[in-house]
C-alpha cells in the first residue's frame, strides 16, 4: 500500500468521525416530549424540579439526558389477590384500577422510586387494601355488600397511593372467588330458600282459596237467609204454592191413592181459576 493510500485512509477515518460526532451534538441537543408524556432532564444524574411539557425542548449533550413518564389515565390489574374473610373463608380477589401520575411531581416519583412504580408501590398496595377490606367481611357478605366493599377499597387506595403523587380514579372488583366447598354450601342454601319459598306461596295460594270458599258459603247462607225472608213476609205457605203453580208443566202427577199428598191445595189456593172441560 503506498503512502498516499495511507494518507487517503486515514482522512477518510478521521472525517467519518468528525461526521459522527457533529451528528451526535446535532441531534443530542434537543428532544420531543409527546402528548400525555413529560420528561424529566437529568444533568449527571440528578432531577430537574420540574419536568419538561409537550413539545421541542434542548439539552446538553453527554451532560444531561432524559426519562420519558406516562401522565395519562393507566390501568393496572391485580388478578387472585389472595385474603381470608371474617369468617376464616380463603377467598381470591380480582381488581382493576385506573390512575394517573399528577404531571407535575413526576421528578419526585422518579427520584423516590424510578419507572417500576407499578411494581413498587401499587402493587403492594393494592395486596394490602384486599386483605384489610375482605378481612371485615364474611365470605356472604362480600357477594351481598359489593358495592360497600368497592367502596372501601376505593377509598383506601386513595388515600394509600396520594403519598406517592398517584391519583386513583376508579376501583373496579371484577371478580371473587371461593373454595368449592363454600360455593357448595351456597347453592345449598340458596335451593333451600327457593323451597322454603315456593312452599310458603303454596300455603298462601292454599289459605286464599280457603277464604275463597269461606266467603262463597257465607254468601250463599245469606242469600237463603233472604229468602226465606222474603217467603215468609209474601204469604208462607201460599206463597211456596203459588211458585209452584209458576212452574208446573202442565202433567199431573204419576203417583195416586189415599196417602198421596196434593199437589195443589185448591182450598188454600182459592184465587186461582180453573177452567173445566
Amino acid at each position: 500500500m503506498s503512502k498516499e493510500d495511507i494518507i487517503y485512509i486515514k482522512t477518510i477515518v478521521k472525517w467519518s468521525i468528525v461526521s459522527i460526532l457533529c451528528a451526535f451534538v446535532i441531534f443530542g441537543t434537543w428532544y420531543i416530549v409527546n402528548p400525555g408524556e413529560r420528561a424529566i432532564l437529568l444533568t449527571l444524574g440528578n432531577p430537574s424540579p420540574m419536568p419538561s411539557a409537550e413539545g421541542l425542548h434542548f439539552k446538553f449533550p453527554i451532560v444531561q439526558s432524559i426519562v420519558i413518564m406516562n401522565v395519562q389515565t393507566q390501568k393496572y390489574e391485580v388478578a387472585k389477590a389472595s385474603a381470608a374473610s371474617k369468617d376464616l373463608q380463603t377467598v381470591t380477589t380480582d381488581v382493576t384500577i385506573n390512575y394517573l401520575i399528577t404531571p407535575d411531581t413526576v421528578p419526585e416519583l422518579y427520584k423516590n422510586v424510578g419507572v417500576s412504580y407499578q411494581e413498587k408501590v401499587i402493587a403492594p398496595a393494592v395486596q394490602e387494601v384486599v386483605k384489610a377490606t375482605t378481612s371485615q367481611y364474611t365470605a356472604e357478605e362480600l357477594i351481598t355488600k359489593r358495592a360497600e366493599v368497592k367502596e372501601k377499597m376505593d377509598i383506601a387506595l386513595r388515600d394509600r397511593l396520594a403519598t406517592w403523587n398517584i391519583n386513583v380514579q376508579s376501583v373496579a372488583i371484577t371478580n371473587f372467588d371461593f373454595s368449592s366447598e363454600f360455593n357448595k354450601a351456597i347453592e345449598a342454601k340458596v335451593t333451600a330458600e327457593q323451597n322454603a319459598l315456593a312452599a310458603k306461596n303454596k300455603l298462601a295460594q292454599v289459605e286464599y282459596e280457603k277464604l275463597q270458599r269461606i266467603t262463597q258459603a257465607e254468601g250463599e247462607s245469606e242469600a237463603i237467609k233472604i229468602q226465606a225472608q222474603a217467603i215468609q213476609s209474601q204469604g208462607g205457605k201460599d206463597y211456596v204454592q203459588l211458585q209452584a203453580i209458576n212452574k208446573w208443566d202442565g202433567h199431573l202427577p204419576v203417583a195416586t191413592g189415599s196417602g198421596a199428598i196434593p199437589f195443589i191445595n185448591i182450598q188454600g189456593a182459592s184465587s186461582i181459576t180453573t177452567t173445566t172441560a
